[in-house]
């Protein structure tokens, strides 16, 4: 039931959910991605990040100065079901799409420079 309890509170913020709705679509991020797509400073980001961390949802990976996130592939069943649920429910909102849009256009100036 503790494990329950902690998922539902680790999903129960917006911006976490932002979070896991953008890592779901593109794989894997860098703060510095996440901080470009959700327009929040570098400390809330990583905040949030290590919570979804703690939480079990993200794997890290090192790149350089770089770490990267990105969604654990081996969730639990209750993990992989409420990130189906999370997937189709983001899908459609407006914030998640400007997100996604804000997102693309910070990858695509990062990447042309």
């Amino acid at each position: 039931m503790n494990n329950m309890v902690k998922l539902f509170k680790t999903l129960s913020d917006e911006t976490r959910l932002r979070i896991l709705a953008l890592l779901l679509e593109h794989g894997e991020l860098c703060i510095c991605d996440l901080m470009a797509a959700l327009l929040l400073p570098q400390s809330t980001v990583s905040r949030h990040v290590a919570y979804l961390k703690n939480s079990d949802w993200l794997n890290d990976r090192r790149g350089g100065v770089w770490m990267y996130y990105s969604i654990r592939p081996e969730l639990s069943g209750f993990h992989a079901a409420l990130r189906t649920l999370v997937h189709h429910a983001c899908a459609g909102l407006p914030e998640c799409a400007a997100d996604r849009e804000r997102l693309e256009a910070y990858r695509h100036e990062k990447n042309c420079i």
